[in-house]
């Protein structure tokens, strides 16, 4: 009687087994879900390059992990790349191509980078109470009567300025001024002074600052500023 009990003995620990394991696969992609909602929601957030404005840094199509504790936690800083919403007029018309809806669940969870076309992706070049203006004698931008060297701008061979428009600006307490790499293909803050925000992004509005370039893996790297781009420029305000 033993050995006929052996075999379906075996059938149920099987049986078993495999409804465990399906059960652990379950709850661990749960718990996956749930940490990813979490830190979508508070600390990172991923988002895709739709345009060729913050070229060579970024590049179309690129992913960008973004760190959302910026500004709300750490300050924002010159020379930060930040995600902001596009406050209206800055983006030109594209027709979004909505996503598939595993797609769609991915990016509520955060498993996946947003790839909706309302955000700006662009390089904070002034902070409050920054003064910005352009061009010096060498054609570069200044920050508080400081030229700022920007390896980081792409400038067409036949342009020798670091704008093909002069400006001349004081950034308002809560704000920061954008400008971005590609500097005669970007839509920023100087094409924008005659919106409602004269140009200027309050950091209420930005959602955080990209610091790792996650894909392709060919792109791979982390984002920040190049060190002494910004040298003397907080020296010179503080004796404004």
């Amino acid at each position: 009687m033993s050995e006929a009990v052996a075999p379906e003995r075996r059938k149920r620990q099987r049986r078993g087994g495999v409804l465990g394991f399906l059960r652990d696969l379950i709850i661990i992609l749960i718990v996956a879900f749930v940490v990813s909602f979490l830190l979508k929601t508070f600390l990172v957030r991923s988002f895709y390059i739709p345009s060729q404005s913050m070229e060579q840094t970024l590049q179309i199509n690129d992913r960008i992990l973004v760190n959302q504790l910026v500004p709300d936690v750490v300050g924002v800083q010159r020379g930060d790349i930040v995600v902001f919403k596009d406050p209206g007029g800055w983006l030109l018309p594209r027709g979004d191509v909505p996503p598939s809806g595993l797609e769609s669940v991915l990016q509520a969870v955060g498993l996946a980078a947003d790839t909706s076309n309302g955000y700006v992706v662009t390089r904070v070049i002034g902070i409050g109470g920054d003064r910005v203006s352009c061009c010096d004698a060498q054609g570069r931008v200044q920050v508080n009567g400081v030229s700022i060297d920007e390896p980081y701008a792409v400038i067409p061979p036949d342009k020798s300025r670091a704008s093909d428009i002069d400006f001349d600006v004081v950034v308002p307490e809560g704000s920061v001024w954008v400008m971005g790499d590609n500097r005669y293909q970007s839509k920023d803050s100087r094409y924008n002074q005659d919106q409602p925000g004269k140009g200027f992004v309050p950091e209420e509005e930005i959602v955080g600052r990209a610091f790792l370039l996650n894909w392709p893996l060919s792109h791979f790297g982390w984002l920040g500023t190049p060190e002494g781009t910004f040298t003397g420029v907080e020296e010179a305000r503080s004796k404004s």
